[in-house]
This record gives C-alpha cells, structure tokens and sequence, in this order.
C-alpha cells in the first residue's frame, strides 16, 4: 500500500474538528464502520475515510472522540495509518490516535469491548444511518452501539456541509475528471452518435451505453497528461434515451434502438470518477430540428447560464431555484408543468449529496470553491406530433462572480445538432465557429498540418491564387514592421574604446628601455610604447593591425600598421573624432652589427616583435571569447523536487557531449527545469522559461529517439555556448556486419527483430509518459512538438543529406548534428532556386522577417518533393517563390537594408515572382531587373572589392566569396534563354564584350579624334559569301 499524505490528513482533521467544535457541540463522538461490500459504492462513511486518509480501508471501524480516535483494523492497515498517528501525536490539542489490530480470523469482538468501555462515558454518538454494510464486522459493531444508552445522532448533513468546501489538491481532482468527461462527450460520444446518423445505423441504447463504460474501463482514450488511468472509472452507467426520457440519475438505458428521424432528440447523462471525485456532463444532440426546436433549446441554454450567475458566494440554495423558476415563468410558463423538483446538487467523492440539493427548501448558503452539478431539464414537449426532450447540464465551481464550468463542451445549437440539409446560414455560423476556433488556438500551422493529412491538395490555380493574395500582405507588413522599427526609438550598442594607461601613475616611466627610447612592451597593460620623436608614445594592443619583421643586408625593419577611421577592421564609430588625423605606419630599423659592448641592438626588435605577436594573440582570444559570451544569459536556479515521485528517463546520452567521449546519464523533471547528471558528476540544467520549442522525435524508421530543446538563450556546454541541447538513446545496432551470412528464417535473426520491436515500444512508451509528466508539471511552459514524417523531405542543409520534417511550429532535421531548426513564425519568404526542367534538384532560401540575419539554405532538394512543398508551404500561409538561377543574397540583402523605402515602393518581393508584371514586360525589363537585384558582377577593383567584403561582413555571411562566385556565373548568362549554352560559346561571347568595351572607352577618352575605319578589300568579302553559298550548294 502506498504511503499516506500527512500534509493532507493534517490539514483535513484540524479542519473536521474546528467544524466540529463550532456546529456539533451536542455530538460527543462519530462512528465510522466500513466492510467490504461490493453493492456500495458510495457512503458517507466511505466518503470521510476517503477525505482524511485518501484511501478507502474496507473491514475498518473507526471511532472519533474529542480526546481519542480508535481505528480497528488489519496489521496492514494499521502499518498505514502509524505515520499518521506518529504526526498527530506531535501536535497540540489534537486528539490521540490507538490503533487496534485485528489478526486474520479474528472477529474482533474483544477491541470492540475496548473501544465501548470508552464510548460509555460519553452521552452521544453521531452515525449514518444510510450506510447498510452487510459484513459481519459492520453488524456487530452497529449492534453493540444499540445497546448503550446513549443518544445516537445523525451527522449526515453537517459532515455533507464540512465536506462541501473543496480544497487545492480536491479541486484539481475534479478540474481533470471533469475536462475528462467533457473530452469523451465531444470526442467520442457526439462524433459516435452523428455517425450512427450519417450511416444510418441501428444501434440500441444499452449497447451505447455499454461501448461508452468499455471505453473509460479501457482508458487509452482523453486520459489528460499526468492521470492515471486505473484510477479512472464511471460514476453511474451512461444513460442514453431518444424514445422514452427521464431526468432522473436512476433511469436506465433501454433496449429499444437510437430514433434519429427529423425532429427526434437524443439525451445523453454520461458521468466519471478520478481518485474518487465525480464529475458529470448532460447534453441533448437534436436532429434536424424545426425552429421552434431550436428556439426552445436556446431558451434552455439562457436558463442555464441565468443559474450560473445566480450562484455566487452567500446565496441561498433555495434563492437560486426559486429565481430559475421565476425566469421560467417568464420565459415560457406552459414549462412549468414539467420542470424537475430541483436544478442540481452539490458533488465530491460522494456523487450525489442530498443536503446541498439545489430545490424550493434547502435554506443552506453556497460558499466559495463548493462544486456542484447542474441538471435542468424539460420533457413532454412535441414537435410534428412527435415528443422530445431537452436538458442541459454541466460540473460547475462556485466563485467570487458566480459559478464557473468545469466541464467546457460545446452547448451552443449548432455544436450538437445534426443538421441533414445544407442552409445558408448553416454554413456561415460553421466558418465563424471555423475561425474563432483557429484564433483561439496556439498557431495557425496546427490546423495547417491537419488539413494537410486529412484533405486533398488545392488545386495549382488555387494555389497560385493564395500567393498573389500573400504577397500584398507580406509587403504591408515589411513595411508596417520597418515603419514601427524607424519610430521606435533603438538604443545603440555602445562601443567600449581600449585604454592603454588609464593614470600617469600606472604609465611605467621608470623602465630603462623607456628611458633609453626604446620600443617596449607592457604585458600587463597590454599596450605598446613605442618612442615618436623623442617621445614615449603609448599604443593600445587593439590599434595595432598588424606587425612585421624583414632583414635587408645588415639591418633588421620593424613595420607597424595601425587601425585608422575608414578601414574595414577600425569602423568610424570606434573613434570620437574621425576627422583628426591619423598615423597609419610606422617602421624602426636597427643594426645587426654588435657594438662595441658586445651587445646585438637588432635583438631588441626581434624581442619586440615576438612580444607583440603574444600580446595580440591572446588579446584576440579574449575579444573572441567575450563576444561569444555577449547573448549567453545566467539561468536561474533549479528547483529541486525532492519527493520520490521525479519523472525521469535513464540511459540517455547528451549532445553536445559533456566531455571528450559519451557517458551516460539520467534526465530528470523538477518543479522549474531539467536537470541531466551522468556517472561521472556532470550536471546540466536546462529552465523550462529558456525553452523555446521542445521536440520529440519518435524511433519510428530511426536509429535514435530523443528529446531536442531548442533554447531562447545559448546556454554553456562546458567552454561552448549552444541553442541547442538533446538527449537520446540508441534504438537497435548502428552498425551492421555484412560479412555475417544470414538466411531468411533464420531464428537469431528473427528472435532479434522480435526484441528490437518491443524495445522500441517500450522506449516510446516511456518517453511518452515522461513527455505527459513533464506537460503536467510545468503547467503549459513547456509542450513536446512531434514531427510529421509524412511531409518529410531529403535536403542538405549544412554538409550531408538528411530527412527535413515539418513540426507544428518549425522545420527540422534533429537526428544529425549540427541541428537544423528553423522556426516559421521567423520566415518572411522561401525562394526556390534552379527551379529547372532539366535539373533533378532545387534549392530551398528561408529569408527572415530580420533582414540583418543571415539566410538558411537547404541545397540538392529531390524536384519531385517541390509540389508536396509548396502545398505545405502554402497552408502554412507562407509565400514561396521560384526561379531559375541562383541569387546573391548577401547582395541583395544589402541593397535592402540599406534602402528598405526604395525597395517596397519598387514592389518588393515582387521582383522574385516570375508571374509579376514588373519581370514580364520583355527582354530590357529582365536585364535590369538582373543588373539591379542579382548577384552582379565580380569587378577587379580594390575599392569594389573592399566595398563588396564591408557588405559581406555587415551581413555577416561566412561564405560570401563563394556565394559571389556562383552568382558571378550564373548572371554572365544575362538571361533564362541562354543558360543553356555550353562554356565555348559563354567564352566567345565573353571576349567579344570586353573588345566592344575597350573600343568604346578608347573613343570615349579621345572625343575630337575620330578614327577611320578602313574599309575591306575589295572583294573579300564577297569571296567568303560565295564560298559559303558554294559549300552550302
């Protein structure tokens, strides 16, 4: 038996007995006896066990007293209940706990003589007198308080009343059975019954009944994270009418089958317990219903949410019946007749309590966090001669405005009526509840992913039609984005300028080489003096670009370039004063010669220079390692869980690796985060508030299956800062020996396959479960995203081909390492690149709603995944463009950022689009196009070419050169037309460019003189014509 909650039992019996001591002064005692009798399920003896212990302890009497509480019952039992009686000991004016055991066959006959001596002495007992337990022990015990003459009190209502309030861990009891109850309702029960209609089916209400008990007994089905699903079970069995209708708890399901004609209704009472708390659901699904239906069923849902307004704290129980039947007979006085004694009553661990019935009588008060269930109700109505019912009920919380739902389906009309014909207005209100449905959601791409599996795909001119409308929207948005990013004020990252000496104090005068004018070097302050004109002149490390030593004859050189404003390294913006003027080289010389001392004075600068070469050295490394550090943010701490109960998941590995080899280790799930140990004592935490997405990559035609974090923040792995974080295990042998025979039906091989499968369904089982604690624990924080293998698609992103598969939020490939993770909500744009008939591939461009972010390519895509892309692409509301050539992006996102006004009033994206008007206007259109947004034109000039690497570098792309180089190739075609020309042809073609250029700049250089062509001889000409015309005759 599992342990006991002392924190539970210590509050709920300070708290029977402070509502003891204030409402049963008259009561001196409260007999509990419990046996095992299966035909009672609930009891008020029960009940009370169940709210002070949390277990129900069957062949148990329990006896409380101001002073004492008696419990007789078996060693086991009683082991249980010792930490309890240990904890009740140590607190004061409590009483004290004896615990009495009674031995396997043993009546118990002589514990009960003990505890009646004791019972004697007191003038009244309070019992329930409606528990009827048919076991022996409950009879003799009943027996013997029959015989004292002592007065014997019913405590039924007041320990109703002490009950009815919920507490903390009570109310999250029933918030999940009730979202249970609700979820099997609109799940299964409503989408079951309205494909008995479609279908036309013949199905009995019992058998109804009947599939909805097997379903919870089975409970593989709207389990919410973190329930269990042997502690799931139904309150009462389902009730289902459509012919005969009954409001009452005690009707049945009967025989007849389900009447799903028009103007028909079908009832549903449908109710679960979890952990002993009950919750219950009522609706009434009509088919094709008249409008008077429909009125008369609006009218009961008004009725229904005037009750839960009504109920707020203080109010009579009396009050709310008697102003929901005043409403009524406003509404619709002919209901009266037929309207239910009562309108619900108060639930918990007993389903039905009788004291808190909500009728004309029950003068008792509601209070805050009391719950109870609602059940309003009319029969006897008809519609085309034919009767029907209506009824409404749901779980409800009683809160500080009124009475909030625990139980949310659908109660709305058009939620649960079958409607056979198709109406105007039918198909406006489903668009309405379609789109409140998609905004109400996490993201749009949940809805996307789900019409992608389950519909055909939209048709090209669709789909193209989609496109043209997201163009416009995405150019209005870039330009409200960069609008609101001009008004908007941005703090300008300060630019720190290094000091050499801060004080003349810490300048090292007193050097001798300082004295003697001699170049030195202060490791300390990481700064160069060099003497200028007599003067000692200190230079900080990072103003130096560079230093260089050369020997010509017999003399040694010292060259020293430093950072002036204008350089590619020394931005503007590192100076206060970039108008000042600077000094760009300096260059020492010394003699090899030794002097007269012996000394060699060019060893002086060959010291020097190798104290500099250090210096900058591990000054570079600092920066490096500081500028890596700038976007890393310190976690806050982990919280520890220090209950038995952690989930956690072992023999996983880390990637990044925590040292130089793999270890092992256990992933575990405390309060706020992650906390990854392995056998060797490396920790890593990872804050549920730092993650961004979290994935699950099932093992389903995988050799791994791993949890991936993809982080807000970098976070350190050892020396290395990361975005990205996984844990996983090996599924199966990587690798396969394929010298080793083996034949078809051979038994090793088969028993081996047989043993990988059930490991694999154990492994996903057990991260699945970890998954669903985890869910539960961190309240929503953190939500595993699985990826769908069915739009997957090969790509190389980074070296290797690997399978990309899209998630609900992102696109990703977690299986290789490095990780490739993009999220959607970044993406402004994909563009397609050599989009070709001839070509078996295609690339894939991602550009970012940040321009200053470089672009994600995915290169050498199979052409017969394009379709399924752009399909994806578009449900995704995501525009996506193609082309035939490749881009230089660098280029061309430069261009944009640095005139992102000029590039938007130009059209925008429109210029990728092929379909655009700006691009099918002719030849001279397309050439500009190309000369103003592709790749251009590698030019040999120094200052192009700085110009050109200041751009690369402000866009930080690491592959410029090579991006340069193949978009210099690709726009020397100058259009579609000629890509198809072999290298001879672009090469003439070249060379006859370059001698029209130089005619053109010779005659541009000398206007006045103009040069006379000669012309051919005569006859030249002519004689290649005709030799021609001879050789084609």
């Amino acid at each position: 038996m599992a342990l006991a909650d002392k924190a539970a039992f210590g509050r709920r019996i300070e708290r029977l007995y402070t509502y003891w001591k204030d409402n049963l002064a008259h009561m001196d005692s409260l007999s509990i006896a419990v046996t095992n009798d299966d035909d009672v399920t609930y009891s008020k003896g029960i009940s009370l066990m169940i709210w002070l212990l949390g277990y129900e302890l069957r062949d148990t009497i329990m006896l409380f007293s101001m002073e004492d509480i008696f419990v007789i019952s078996s060693k086991k039992k009683t082991d249980f209940l010792r930490p309890l009686r240990d904890m009740l000991a140590k607190k004061e004016n409590m009483p004290k706990m004896t615990l009495l055991t009674r031995m396997k066959g043993d009546s118990g006959a002589d514990h009960m003589k003990t505890v009646i001596e004791k019972v004697k002495a007191l003038k009244s007992v309070g019992h329930f007198p409606k528990d009827h337990f048919k076991g022996e022990l409950a009879k003799q015990w009943n027996a013997k308080l029959k015989e004292l003459e002592i007065d014997q009190v019913d405590a039924t209502a007041h320990i109703a009343l002490c009950l009815a309030v919920k507490d903390e861990q009570e109310l999250s009891h029933l918030n999940k059975v009730a979202q249970y109850t609700s979820d099997i309702f609109s799940k299964y029960l409503r989408n079951e019954l309205m494909n008995i209609v479609d279908e036309e089916k013949k199905v009995k209400h019992v058998k109804m009944s009947n599939n909805i008990e097997n379903l919870v007994a089975e409970g593989k089905k709207c389990l919410l994270p973190g329930m269990d699903k042997d502690s799931v079970e139904v309150a009462y069995t389902p009730i289902i009418q459509s012919r005969k209708f009954s409001l009452k708890f005690s009707a049945s399901s009967d025989e007849e089958k389900i009447d799903y004609a028009n103007r028909s209704s079908v009832t549903v009472l449908f109710g679960t317990r979890y952990k002993s708390y009950c919750s219950n659901i009522s609706r009434t699904v009509l088919v094709e219903p008249a409008e008077k239906q429909q009125k008369n069923y609006e009218l009961l849902l008004e009725i229904v949410e005037k009750v839960y307004s009504i109920m707020t704290e203080n109010t009579k129980l009396s009050t709310v019946f008697n102003k929901c039947v005043e409403f009524v007979k406003e509404k619709r006085p002919e209901w009266l007749n037929n309207f239910p004694k009562n309108i619900g009553f108060g639930t918990g661990i007993e389903f039905r309590e009788p004291s808190l019935l909500i009728g004309p009588k029950n003068d008792n008060v509601l209070k805050k966090n009391m719950v109870f269930i609602i059940q309003i109700g009319v029969v006897g109505l008809k519609e085309d001669e034919k009767e029907y019912a209506l009824m409404l009920g749901d779980t409800v919380v009683i809160g500080d405005t009124g009475a909030s739902v625990l139980t949310p389906s659908k109660k709305k009309i058009r939620s649960v009526s079958i409607f056979l014909k198709g109406e105007g207005d039918a198909e406006e209100e489903e668009e309405e509840e379609n789109i409140m449905e998609n905004i109400t959601r996490q993201s749009r791409r949940t809805a996307v992913i789900d019409n992608k599996l389950r519909h055909e795909p939209l048709s090209d001119d669709k789909r193209k039609e989609h496109q043209r409308k997201l163009v416009e929207k995405l150019n209005q948005e870039a330009r409200d984005r960069l609008s609101a990013k001009k008004n908007g004020y941005t703090e300008k990252k300060k630019v720190q300028t290094s000091v050499a000496f801060k004080n003349l104090q810490s300048f090292p005068s007193n050097d001798p080489d300082i004295r003697n004018l001699k170049i030195m070097v202060d490791k300390k302050h990481e700064s160069v003096i060099i003497p200028i004109f007599g003067i000692p002149t200190p230079f900080h490390i990072s103003t130096i670009k560079n230093v260089s030593k050369s020997e010509e004859g017999d003399y040694v050189y010292l060259r020293t370039n430093l950072n002036v404003p204008g350089t590619q390294v020394a931005k503007d913006e590192h100076y206060s004063n970039p108008e000042a003027t600077f000094m760009k080289e300096i260059t020492f010389r010394s003699n090899m010669r030794k002097t007269l001392a012996g000394e060699v004075p060019a060893m002086h600068l060959n010291n020097a220079f190798r104290i500099i070469k250090e210096v900058q050295k591990k000054f570079k490394q600092y920066e490096n390692e500081k500028k890596e550090m700038e976007d890393v943010i310190e976690q806050e701490t982990l919280k520890i869980t220090q209950t038995k109960g952690v989930p956690r998941l072992k023999d996983l590995y880390c990637r990044p690796n925590l040292s130089t080899r793999r270890v092992i280790g256990t992933l575990e799930a405390h309060s706020n985060g992650f906390r990854f140990h392995n056998t060797h004592g490396g920790n890593v935490d990872v804050i549920y508030s730092t993650i961004r997405h979290a994935f699950f990559q099932p093992c389903d035609k995988e050799m791994l299956i791993m949890l991936h974090f993809y982080l807000k923040h970098p976070i350190m792995i050892g020396k290395k800062k990361t975005y990205h974080i996984c844990f996983y295990t090996e599924v199966g042998e990587i690798m396969t020996d394929l010298g080793k025979s083996s034949h078809m039906y051979d038994r090793d091989d088969i028993e081996a396959e047989h043993a990988e499968r059930e490991m694999r369904q154990k492994l996903k089982g057990a991260f699945k479960n970890f998954i669903e604690k985890v869910e539960a624990l961190s309240k929503g924080k953190v939500e595993f995203d699985t990826p769908f293998r069915e739009l997957g698609f090969f790509g190389v992103p980074f070296r290797s081909s690997c399978m990309l598969q899209p998630t609900t939020h992102c696109l990703i490939n977690v299986i290789e390492w490095p990780p490739f993770v993009i999220a959607l909500e970044e993406v402004e744009l994909i563009h397609f690149e050599r989009v070709q008939f001839q070509l078996k591939n295609f690339d894939m461009v991602f550009i970012f709603k940040n321009y200053s972010r470089k672009i994600e390519m995915i290169n050498s895509i199979p052409m017969s995944s394009l379709d399924a892309i752009k399909e994806w692409l578009n449900s995704c509301d995501l525009k996506y463009t193609e082309g035939a050539i490749s881009l230089n992006w660098p280029k061309i996102m430069k261009t944009i950022n640095d005139n992102p006004d000029n590039f938007f009033e130009d059209g925008g994206w429109k210029f990728l689009d092929p379909d655009s008007e700006e691009e099918g206007e002719g030849e001279d259109s397309d050439a500009a196009g190309d000369e103003s947004w592709g790749p251009g034109e590698v030019n040999s000039d120094e200052e192009e070419g700085s110009e050109e690497s200041d751009s690369d570098e402000e866009y930080n792309s690491e592959d410029s050169s090579a991006a340069a180089a193949s978009a210099g190739s690709s726009s020397g075609s100058g259009s579609s037309e000629e890509s198809g020309k072999d290298w001879s042809d672009l090469e003439e073609e070249a060379r006859r460019d370059d001698q029209r250029r130089l005619r053109e700049e010779r005659e541009d250089d000398s206007p006045k003189k103009k040069r006379k062509i000669a012309p051919p001889p005569p006859g030249k000409s002519s004689s290649k014509s005709s030799s021609k015309k001879k050789k084609r005759r």
